[in-house]
């Protein structure tokens, strides 16, 4: 009995092409995905003190600016 490890499953997945419906099932999944994960970030530097903001080289207005941003607002540029 041949054994697949996860890896291996899905260079396989990954080789394949996929239906439009698939593709766009898919950007839809990776947007939420990215949406949850930049909700939840902004949150947690919101909750950050002075002091782990400083340790990260954020000060609290700018820490506030992203932390208060809409989780479908993109990256913040003015790092630049």
């Amino acid at each position: 009995m041949a054994q697949h490890s996860a890896p291996s499953a899905l260079q396989f997945l990954a080789n394949r092409p996929l239906t439009p419906a698939s593709t766009l099932g898919l950007r839809l999944v990776v947007l939420l995905v990215t949406w949850s994960e930049r909700r939840r970030t902004r949150r947690a530097l919101g909750s950050l003190d002075d002091h782990m903001l400083k340790d990260i080289g954020l000060t609290r207005w700018m820490a506030e600016t992203e932390a208060t941003r809409p989780f479908w607002d993109g990256p913040d540029h003015w790092r630049r």
